[in-house]
């Protein structure tokens, strides 16, 4: 997949394009079948499939007082996300204000034929864009028959029945429902960030954490709570487990931190970019009466995660198998 991150960047395939338009916040089941749609589009005519997406999120810039908006990606991983479905090329537009006052008319001038030359247009049954949101299906339709390309709706019922939205996916994450929000996604929720150091209360008590900080503060942290999780660290992945919270235990008031102890594992990661994925929910936070309960509460914990991972390691195992029978 090739990534351009302005109009200016953008450069033309070889081959005819086919394209969608959208934000696409979690890349999850839903977008999915858009893509899936696209993908087979550009597949029957020998093109490429694009996606024109934007940076930062536009509701951000039209309304960013106090915005309460939380997303389910940084760019960076909705760009790893979209690697995964197969598209050829995806296009981030900067989305600024002066960005947000374009025409549908210019938008459709500048971008799909200027600049991607589309030969096919693939959207949703209810998308608009442009200014105030005012173009839609009837303006890329005319556009497509003075300008020579097909304009493709995804029908109602074919979204629909996903039953899956970023909205819904943030309140299962919300409320500690990982296991919602990874089934909508189809993969395990991510969070991408930077190793910092921290008080070294875990290390104090035998469990050591990495704590991870994100840089985007829109990026939606799940839940306060134990979750069983892996971590991304140098292409390697680990399991471990990982604590919301605020650490109400020791007394102090301490904002939400992510904090993760991988499990064998001792070496210096400060300042190194990983990837926590929570896979599973053990608990909610709590404030223990003391440090001796709280030691106690972690060591359960560990062999509830482990308990866990060996349950996936079975059934891994025994869909491996299955497989393999069915050949």
């Amino acid at each position: 997949m090739k990534v351009f991150r302005s109009l200016e960047e953008y450069r033309k395939g070889n081959r005819p394009a086919a394209a969608t338009i959208g934000t696409f916040d979690g890349v999850h089941l839903g977008h999915r079948k858009i893509l899936s749609q696209l993908i087979s589009a550009a597949q029957s005519f020998d093109g490429d499939s694009v996606v024109i997406s934007f940076h930062p999120h536009p509701r951000l810039v039209i309304f960013p007082e106090d915005n309460p908006l939380r997303l389910l990606h940084t760019l960076d991983e909705r760009i790893e996300a979209f690697s995964s479905t197969g598209i050829d090329r995806l296009l981030i537009l900067p989305f600024t204000k002066e960005f947000s006052r374009w025409s549908s008319e210019r938008f459709i001038e500048e971008v799909l034929l200027k600049a991607v030359g589309i030969r096919r247009i693939v959207i949703g049954y209810d998308h608009h864009f442009g200014k105030n949101r005012t173009g839609g299906l009837k303006d890329l339709q005319a556009a497509g028959l003075q300008n020579g390309f097909e304009v493709e709706e995804i029908p109602a019922e074919r979204v629909d029945n996903a039953d899956v939205s970023s909205t819904k996916i943030r309140h299962a994450l919300q409320v500690g429902d990982i296991k919602t929000a990874n089934r909508f996604l189809s993969y395990p929720y991510p969070l991408t960030g930077t190793v910092v150091h921290g008080q070294k209360l875990g290390r104090q008590i035998g469990f050591p954490t990495a704590n991870v900080h994100s840089p985007d503060t829109h990026k939606l942290i799940p839940a306060e709570g134990v979750y069983l999780a892996a971590i991304d660290i140098d292409g390697q992945s680990h399991y471990g487990m990982v604590n919301v919270g605020r650490k109400p235990t020791v007394g102090a008031h301490f904002p939400v931190g992510v904090e993760m102890n991988i499990f064998d594992f001792d070496q210096d990661i400060y300042d190194k970019t990983v990837t926590v994925r929570f896979l599973d929910w053990i608990r909610e936070d709590q404030k223990f009466s003391g440090l001796e309960p709280l030691i106690a509460a972690i060591q359960q914990d560990k062999r509830d995660c482990l308990a866990l991972l060996d349950a996936r390691t079975k059934s891994a195992t025994l869909k491996t198998v299955d497989d393999e029978d069915n050949d």
